[in-house]
């Protein structure tokens, strides 16, 4: 069922339509509200427009960077894996897989 909820970012009233939870929709825009902030704070002047692009530059850069911390990780999952089958491999004698 869509709903709309009614959530304030940076100083502006927005509706959003959705599906998701209330306290889930509320919960993104704390964050991106947050973000704004901190930004602005580092700012000598800043439109509402210019912190909305910096503060989506920014969290698109954090997603890109744990996109490639998880596909790290995998990575090293899979070396160790298939390090670990040679090592059983080399352990089990030879006439088990035949």
């Amino acid at each position: 069922m869509t709903k709309t909820i009614d959530v304030e970012i940076y100083g502006q009233r927005y509706s959003i339509r959705g599906q998701a939870e209330d306290a889930y929709i509320r919960r993104l825009a704390s964050f991106v509200d947050d973000h704004m902030k901190r930004l602005a704070e580092g700012m000598k002047t800043a439109t509402p427009s210019k912190l909305a692009v910096l503060t989506a530059v920014n969290l698109a850069h954090q997603l890109f960077e744990a996109e490639k911390k998880r596909a790290q990780g995998e990575a090293d999952v899979e070396r160790r894996m298939v390090n670990l089958m040679e090592s059983i491999e080399e352990q089990m004698p030879t006439s088990l897989f035949r």
